[in-house]
């Protein structure tokens, strides 16, 4: 039997499945019906916690949210099985970050318009901090939708410990989604997981295979998504010396009977019973029913195991930032002092 963890009042499985990769511009695009099926062999496997964005797609009237009204279009009785995460407050063309209360209502009531009568959204984040004013302004814009019953709760993305810590004296937060992986170590080391924890907060671990480089099926820049290889990690000689990691895995995985991008994600599922830790959801994305299926499988690492891969990663460092200059400025610096409530 499966072990599940309850968030607003719903059972999430450890392992959920991320949307955005259906739909990423492709040299051979993916069907309607293909996207569906796919969500649906997600649900099957067990991933009940779907994650997506409202700028997930060509625009913001064709995104995640379309997708999932056309998907329980299809299968209505599925709308009761899943939990929906949803981020919004990005503008698109060109791409800008918008944390005011005013853009903030009106994305939320454009992914509530756009999902349907049928899908719920259970957590809304915001994509991405800017200014600490509007933010918290903004986060209890989120919360009135809550309290109204639109939304289920309200959750956080891309912040830091103490961007955690003042929005959890701001509004409930149910969730932090942030990028975490054996590539990028960062959260438990900068006090991310050590706040979470502390505040009984899960996080949803986005990029769980490091956009792929841990699958164990890249061998050169090329191998990757075309909009991921242009990230420093992966620039020539960072990408040959991040290969260490991904040998490393593939002998980790191998002992254990696994795929590489199995034992990354099963990883990240065991981290949550380590001394300290908050519960941790991976969210692999995939778009081939394959590779949907060998992310959603569990079983059980071992304490030597999590040890074995403590004390290599305590020796090895990612070569190569994680994301370019110009993405750079999104992430959350926030150095404020605390907020008063």
């Amino acid at each position: 039997m499966k072990m599940t963890y309850k968030i607003v009042g719903k059972e999430i499985n450890n392992i959920g499945y991320g949307l955005m990769s259906l739909n990423l511009p492709r040299e051979n695009p993916i069907s309607g019906d293909e996207k569906i099926a796919m969500i649906k062999a997600a649900l099957d496997a067990g991933a009940n916690f779907l994650n997506g964005g409202e700028f997930y797609g060509p625009s913001l009237q064709d995104n995640s949210l379309t997708l999932l009204r056309e998907y329980f279009e299809k299968y209505p009785g599925d709308a009761d099985k899943v939990v929906i995460g949803i981020k919004g407050g990005l503008r698109l063309s060109p791409m800008a970050v918008d944390n005011s209360p005013e853009y903030t209502r009106e994305s939320i009531e454009n992914c509530l318009r756009l999902i349907g009568d049928r899908g719920k959204i259970d957590m809304w984040e915001m994509g991405r901090r800017t200014t600490q004013d509007e933010y918290i302004q903004s986060l209890r814009v989120i919360e009135s939708y809550v309290k109204k019953g639109k939304i289920g709760g309200v959750t956080l993305s891309e912040v830091n410990a103490n961007t955690i810590r003042q929005a959890a004296k701001v509004v409930k937060v149910v969730g932090v989604e942030i990028e975490l992986s054996l590539f990028h170590t960062d959260p438990l080391h900068n006090d991310i997981c050590a706040a979470c924890a502390e505040l009984g907060i899960p996080i949803f671990a986005y990029s769980p295979l490091g956009r792929g480089f841990l699958t164990g099926k890249v061998q050169k820049p090329e191998d990757l998504y075309s909009f991921f290889r242009q990230l420093p990690r992966f620039q020539a000689e960072n990408f040959d010396a991040n290969l260490r990691l991904v040998e490393k895995v593939r002998q980790w995985a191998a002992k254990k009977g696994c795929t590489p991008a199995q034992f990354s994600i099963n990883w990240l599922v065991a981290l949550s019973n380590r001394p300290g830790m908050p519960k941790i959801i991976p969210i692999p994305g995939a778009a081939s029913l394959e590779r949907i299926r060998e992310n959603i499988h569990e079983f059980k690492l071992t304490d030597e195991d999590m040890d074995e891969v403590d004390s290599f990663l305590k020796e090895f460092n990612v070569s190569g930032d994680r994301t370019y200059e110009a993405q750079a400025r999104w992430l959350d610096s926030n150095d404020t002092t605390e907020v008063t409530v």
